[in-house]
């Protein structure tokens, strides 16, 4: 798990030494052990590295094949590179190293693009042929590691962050307007290639760019390609036939996670998915000194799960435990919002942000749950989509079973309120979604309302399979990058074996009754672990995650203080895209208790302190 960068400028002008290595500053929280810089006339390309494999200096990087002719940056691990090692071998390839980043180097130039689809794991990666002039960068299937990258008149720069390549940006940069819309209205965002600043775009998972070196400015057209699709892939794999055929492959993608030269633990919210990890850990590999971080607050606060926690005391021998509170989050705001680098719609990565704090301590490597609810209809708006599809295959009976099961286990009218919403047409959908708090400008609601394409491509989601992919489509990143951000500023490398593409293509292959089944997400999963998970865990069905009680935080006076001077503030009206007086009302009915409006509230603060960290001022 690495920090890497590069600059290619256009019409031979050469990449100047200081420039990379500002930019590999700017990234050396994700990689404290080692650094690297490769220059030769109009490229460069800079390397950060957090050791994980092969601790020896034979990992370090840019890493040139045997002959020269090539030469890779590398972020991330590739889980099967034992078998692939051994595959190679076969092949004539012979090793130096007992690195990752040898096999994958040797893999590309064995197969060429197509080594992509031999991968078993989580990549960004750039590879200079210095003989074609060639430049190929790819990214994991899922999105699980960044790549972002800036291209000009004069040269064209990537990066794992955004900060290193706004140093890059003559002046300051500009908001994507776009961006910040779908951020307000939808809570969504890195669903397309833009990000929060109009001039930084990202690869897109699943993706890989080709470009020429040699191409004047002109002439400089990179070539971006999907190479991975997941719909067609899961319209060609077979399903899984039982939950055992599950718990084996499930077993078998956090076996292959454990591959580590440094200590490995969990970060354990005491939910169905991370405590699954963990019992397979305990069970499976007889990881009895486990490590384990989890968040906790006060019984009854939103956000505690200490009594699901608690159940693995004298299981775990390090259960390690943080409570984040109003205070912290407000000493930490500014850290925690240049970590990021991008606004968030919540402050749930907050509490992951305190976790990975407390983990830095004890270990290197996490293994987290990021994957299940997305594969396995784990939030309740999959029932909205499931009930859609019912009736679309006009199976009513079966419609009105899961409805009345879904009514009397979870006690709730949600799933029916996404239902009929998910029904509508996409301009109602977005209209309902912009006037339900009312507080953008309608200027600019007007303006950015019909690009959205989250009404119509995520919400608009004809079945529970195509929700399900669509999830992974337009949704999962934004959770992924987060947890990359989190992570990598405390400098641990994230695992998340739920997105283990052998995983996730039979899970979404399976038939619906092993996703929901009469009001119960996640059957499956749930059947798997059956006999290995304590059943108060396997069994429940309320869904927290790492949450936090931003709703009561926000109501102390420290806190009622910091927002009013934020919404009243000359700046906060001067953007031009939400009504002050709106604002400050919503504000209003939150601290009657009328209303749960937190997520609103931070979005909004969120977005302007974000607005005077890197667009006010210079990066």
């Amino acid at each position: 798990m690495c920090g890497i960068c590069g600059i290619i400028t256009f019409n031979g002008h050469p990449v100047q030494d200081q420039s990379i290595k500002k930019m590999m500053h700017l990234q050396k929280h994700r990689g404290p052990d080692d650094e690297g810089v490769f220059l030769e006339t109009n490229i460069g390309f800079g390397f950060v590295r957090l050791s994980i494999l092969d601790l020896s200096s034979s990992g370090h990087q840019p890493m040139h094949s045997a002959d020269n002719r090539y030469v890779i940056v590398f972020n991330g691990e590739i889980f099967n590179y034992i078998e692939l090692r051994q595959e190679l071998t076969k092949l004539g390839h012979i090793f130096q190293t007992n690195t990752d980043t040898e096999v994958l180097l040797s893999a590309y130039i064995e197969w060429g693009e197509d080594c992509l689809n031999h991968f078993n794991g989580m990549w960004a990666f750039c590879i200079y042929d210095r003989k074609e002039k060639i430049v190929f960068a790819s990214r994991d299937r899922y999105g699980i590691k960044p790549f972002y990258y800036l291209l000009t008149d004069s040269f064209i720069a990537f990066a794992s962050e955004i900060p290193p390549l706004l140093t890059l940006i003559e002046g300051k940069p500009k908001p994507n307007n776009q961006v910040i819309f779908d951020y307000l209205v939808f809570n969504r965002t890195d669903q397309t290639e833009q990000t929060f600043f109009n001039e930084i775009l990202k690869l897109q998972h699943g993706h890989s760019i080709t470009f020429n070196t040699q191409s004047s400015s002109h002439q400089f057209r990179p070539s971006i390609k999907k190479w991975y699709n997941l719909k067609a892939r899961v319209s060609n794999t077979i399903g899984f036939n039982n939950s055992s055929e599950y718990k084996e492959l499930f077993s078998s993608a956090i076996g292959l996670r454990l591959r580590s030269d440094v200590p490995v633990g969990v970060c354990l919210s005491g939910g169905l998915d991370s405590s699954s990890i963990v019992s397979i850990l305990l069970n499976d590999f007889n990881k009895s000194d486990l490590n384990t971080f989890s968040a906790i607050y006060q019984k009854g606060i939103t956000g505690d799960e200490s009594e699901y926690i608690n159940i693995y005391k004298g299981v775990i021998n390090y259960l390690h435990i943080i409570s984040p509170t109003a205070e912290s989050l407000q000493l930490d705001l500014n850290n925690f919002i240049t970590a990021q680098a991008e606004p968030m719609p919540t402050t749930s990565p907050y509490a992951q942000y305190k976790l990975m704090e407390l983990a830095k301590k004890h270990i290197v490597v996490t293994l987290d749950g990021q994957g299940a609810d997305e594969q396995l209809a784990g939030y309740h708006d999959f029932f909205g989509y499931y009930f859609k599809d019912l009736l679309q295959k006009k199976q009513l009976f079966k419609l009105s079973s899961e409805i009345y099961h879904y009514l009397k286990i979870h006690r709730s009218l949600y799933a029916i309120k996404t239902f009929g919403y998910f029904l509508l047409p996409a301009k109602l959908k977005s209209f309902l979604r912009i006037h339900e708090n009312n507080y953008l400008n309608k200027e600019y609601s007007d303006c950015y309302s019909n690009e959205s394409i989250i009404a119509s491509h995520l919400y608009g989601s004809g079945s529970l399979n195509d929700a399900l992919i669509n999830h992974f489509e337009y949704k999962l990143e934004h959770l992924l990058k987060w947890s990359d951000r989190n992570s990598m500023h405390y400098s641990i490398e994230s695992r998340v074996p739920f997105l283990d593409f052998r995983l996730v293509e039979k899970t979404l292959a399976s038939k619906s009754d092993f996703i929901i089944n009469k009001g119960v997400t996640k059957v499956i999963l749930r059947e798997a672990m059956k006999g290995f998970l304590f059943e108060k865990i396997r069994t429940r069905q309320d869904k927290i995650g790492f949450s936090t009680p931003q709703k009561d935080w926000f109501r102390t006076s420290e806190w009622k203080n910091l927002i009013i001077n934020i919404l009243q503030s000359d700046s906060f009206k001067s953007r031009g895209i939400i009504d002050q007086k709106k604002a400050l009302n919503l504000f209003n009915i939150h601290l009657l208790e009328k209303k749960d409006l937190s997520k609103e509230i931070w979005k909004m603060i969120n977005l302007e302190l974000w607005f005077r960290l890197f667009i006010d001022e210079k990066n």
